[in-house]
C-alpha cells in the first residue's frame, strides 16, 4: 500500500523549499502526496502564490485559510485558533498517514497540534535551530516536542534536538534543502529575471532587501527597524533596490508602509515586488551584489549564491551563519556601514570562497530517505 503524506505549507518560502521534496515523494512509487495550502498562500496582498503550487503541476488537497483582522498579536492568536480549527477538519478528511512541517511559523503550530490530537506523525524540517528575535523561536521547539521525525540543517541542530529529549534515531542531519534548490535548480537568465520585473533592471550594484518583523525584540518597532534601514539605504543612490515584502507577522503593515513610503521617493531606483517566488528569487540573487534585511534565507541559502548579507538586528540572533554574513545592530550608521563593507572588493571576494555550513551534497536524497522509511 502506498503512504501517504500531506504537505502543509503556508508561504512562498516553505513552498519554495518543499516543492522538490514534495516532486520527489510524489515520483517515490510507494507515496501519495496531498497539498495543504494556507495562510499566506491564500491572500492576494502576498501575491495569491497558491498558484505558484498549481503551476508546479499540483493539486490542492484543501485550501485553509487564516485571516487576522488586522497584524495585532492579539489577532493573529485568534486567526491562529481558527486556522487549527479548520486544518484539524482537513487533516481529519485527508486522514493522511504522516504530515511533513517546516519551520517555525505560528500556522505550522496549529497544523502541528491538530495533527497531535489526531494522532497523525509529523516530520518536521529545520529544527533545533535558535532565532532570538523572533516568537518563532518558541513556535520551533513546540513543533519539535510535538513531531516524531526530525530532519535538522546541521550537526549542531541535530545535537539540540536530541537534547531536548528526541531519540537520536529519529533526528537526521539532512542539511538545508534550500541550499540544495539553489545548487540544484535550473536559474533564469538574467535576460530573463529583467522581464519578469517588467523591464526592470538591477544594473550592476543592486541590493534585495527583506525585512521582516522582529517580534521577540521589545527594543525596537517594526516601523523604526524599516525607518533606520531605509536611512541606511539611501547613503547608497548608486545601489539600485530589489524589495520584497515581509510576512505576515504581527506589525507588518508598518514595513509595507515604509515600503510604499520610499518608492514614492525613489521612484524607478526601486522595484517592489510582494512575492518573487523561489526560482525567481533564487535567479535574482546571481544579480545583485548582496542580500540586505532579516530573513533566515540571508542566512541558510545566499552564502551559497557567492555573496554578501547584511543581516540586521536580533530576529536571527542564535543561527550558525557563514563568514559572508555581516550582522549589524538596526541603526541607520550601523547598517550603513555593514552594507559598505558587503559591497566592498575583500568582503566580495569572501563570499565568493566561503563555506555554507547548511549544505550537504546529497540533501534531498536524505530526506526522501527519511520520510520514505520511518515507521508510522
Amino acid at each position: 500500500m502506498k503512504r501517504s503524506i500531506a504537505i502543509i505549507t503556508g508561504t512562498r518560502a516553505d513552498w519554495g523549499l518543499l516543492s522538490p521534496i514534495a516532486t520527489a515523494l510524489r515520483a517515490h512509487p510507494h507515496c501519495d502526496v496531498s497539498i495543504i495550502a494556507t495562510n499566506m498562500h491564500l491572500e492576494a496582498k502576498f501575491g495569491h502564490t497558491v498558484d505558484d503550487i498549481e503551476a508546479d503541476s499540483f493539486r490542492i488537497a484543501a485550501r485553509v485559510p487564516l485571516t487576522p483582522a488586522s497584524d495585532s498579536p492579539v489577532d493573529t492568536a485568534v486567526a491562529m485558533g481558527e486556522c487549527e480549527s479548520l486544518m484539524a477538519r482537513a487533516l481529519y478528511d485527508l486522514m493522511p498517514d504522516m504530515v511533513v512541517i517546516l519551520g517555525d511559523r505560528y500556522e505550522m503550530l496549529a497544523a502541528a497540534s491538530a495533527a497531535t490530537l489526531l494522532r497523525i506523525p509529523i516530520v518536521h524540517l529545520h529544527g533545533g535551530e535558535e532565532t532570538r528575535g523572533a516568537i518563532d523561536d518558541n513556535i520551533r521547539h513546540a513543533i519539535t516536542q510535538l513531531s516524531q521525525l526530525h530532519l535538522t540543517s546541521t550537526e549542531p541542530y541535530r545535537q539540540r534536538v536530541i537534547a531536548m529529549g528526541k531519540a537520536p534515531a529519529s533526528v537526521v542531519n539532512t542539511g538545508a534543502i534550500g541550499v540544495y534548490n539553489m545548487l540544484n535548480t535550473p536559474l533564469l537568465s538574467r535576460r530573463e529575471v529583467v522581464e519578469t520585473l517588467d523591464g526592470w533592471d538591477p544594473q550592476d550594484s543592486a541590493l534585495l532587501v527583506t525585512l521582516h518583523p522582529a517580534t521577540a525584540d521589545d527594543t525596537i518597532t517594526s516601523a523604526q527597524q524599516a525607518a533606520a534601514m531605509f536611512e541606511a539605504l539611501d547613503r547608497f543612490p548608486q545601489c539600485r533596490l530589489l524589495i520584497t515584502y515581509p510576512n505576515n507577522d504581527p506589525d507588518h503593515e508598518a514595513i509595507i508602509e515604509a515600503i510604499s513610503e520610499y518608492v514614492r521617493r525613489w521612484g524607478d531606483r526601486v522595484k517592489v515586488v510582494p512575492s518573487l517566488g523561489w526560482r525567481r528569487y533564487l535567479s535574482a540573487l546571481r544579480c545583485v551584489k548582496c542580500v540586505v534585511g532579516n530573513s533566515s534565507s540571508g542566512i541558510i541559502e545566499v552564502p551559497s549564491a557567492g555573496i554578501p548579507t547584511v543581516d540586521i538586528g536580533m530576529r536571527q540572533q542564535g543561527r550558525i551563519a557563514a563568514k559572508s554574513v555581516i550582522n549589524c545592530q538596526p541603526d541607520a550608521d550601523s547598517i550603513a556601514a555593514a552594507i559598505d563593507r558587503a559591497l566592498s572588493a575583500e568582503m566580495q571576494q569572501l563570499a565568493a570562497e566561503c563555506h555554507n555550513p547548511y549544505m550537504k551534497p546529497d540533501t534531498l536524497r536524505l530526506i526522501v530517505d527519511a520520510i520514505t522509511s520511518f515507521e508510522v
